[in-house]
């Protein structure tokens, strides 16, 4: 378990189709708790869940670097995997822990709720009315200034290379790819301006997509505040979002936007049911093991990008 354990365990008491069976992590103070608050077994080892047959799945938030240790343990035992975003450090983690459940028959889902919230999913559905798409810009900022914790691998380099980009960025290269098609190269800058330690608080990436179109993103945990904000310009129709002011829409000819209404969606729990539709056999998941490695790769391109100051093909990354 970490720390984003909770956040998923609520989803599944919200959608009430899944039941918490057992937990474990290394730190006994830590399951008991767990335990206690979603009354479900607190094992003392992790082969005791992969041992027990009644246990049908695993939600895995162990940190990145050992996604595939124990996402092919449980993949050998059986166990379908939701593994949180990102897939893994590496492509080669990537790749492996996707062959491990390939092979095991399991089912592996992993965690991009972003994509899924209903403001996206309004323009993806209406995607073709923006005619030619030609360009985006997209910016994910949380304030982490006095709130990180040096201890944590989430904010190390060696634990989450990158920094900021890994961690949040990858959310928004996600929803650009998701409405704008793959991206095939990456230009990357990354800084660290405000935050302690030796992780980037700052980063931006051009991507070159497939399609011909370009699009920035922008991360940073060393703004006065979270912010998310991300537009779509086509030919025909751009599409204008950001968190406080919602999505609006602008057609060719209009002077000013109108207004989209959009009702907040429960993205985390939509992720979860459909995971457990998938292990059910009822279709799959809509971020697999293929799709979140590009999604990594993306942003690792973006990191030697950065590291050798030149434009990185993703496919290099994936060969």
């Amino acid at each position: 378990m970490g720390w984003w354990s909770d956040v998923l365990a609520d989803a599944i008491q919200r959608s009430g189709k899944m039941t918490i069976a057992a937990c474990y992590t290394r730190s006994e103070d830590k399951r008991q708790k767990f335990a206690a608050k979603y009354r479900c077994k607190a094992a003392e080892t992790y082969d005791e869940i992969l041992n027990d047959r009644t246990i049908e799945a695993v939600i895995n938030t162990t940190p990145n670097s050992v996604h595939l240790e124990s996402t092919a343990a449980a993949a050998r035992a059986g166990k379908h995997v939701f593994l949180d975003k990102p897939i893994a450090n590496t492509i080669a983690d990537a790749k492996a822990l996707t062959r491990a459940c390939r092979d095991a028959k399991v089912v592996l889902a992993l965690g991009y709720q972003r994509r899924r919230e209903s403001h996206f999913r309004w323009v993806k559905s209406r995607i073709g009315e923006f005619g030619t798409l030609v360009n985006a810009e997209a910016n994910i900022s949380r304030d982490r200034l006095g709130k990180i914790d040096l201890n944590s691998w989430r904010y190390t380099a060696q634990g989450m290379p990158g920094g900021v980009m890994l961690q949040i960025g990858i959310h928004y290269s996600d929803v650009l790819e998701y409405l704008l098609g793959p991206v095939k190269a990456v230009s990357g800058q990354f800084v660290r301006l405000v935050l302690p330690g030796d992780n980037p608080d700052v980063a931006s990436l051009i991507l070159e997509h497939e399609n011909g179109a370009l699009s920035t993103l922008n991360a940073s945990y060393a703004s006065a505040s979270e912010y998310y904000l991300m537009n779509i310009y086509g030919k025909e129709r751009s599409a204008y979002y950001d968190m406080h002011g919602g999505l609006r829409i602008l057609k060719r000819g209009e002077a000013k936007p109108n207004a989209v209404p959009c009702a907040q969606n429960d993205t985390i729990v939509e992720e979860l049911d459909e995971f457990m539709r998938a292990c059910r056999g009822d279709g799959e998941p809509e971020m697999d093991g293929e799709k979140s490695t590009a999604s990594l790769a993306v942003i690792l391109a973006g990191i030697q990008s950065a590291r050798e100051g030149r434009r990185v093909m993703v496919a290099e990354l994936l060969a």
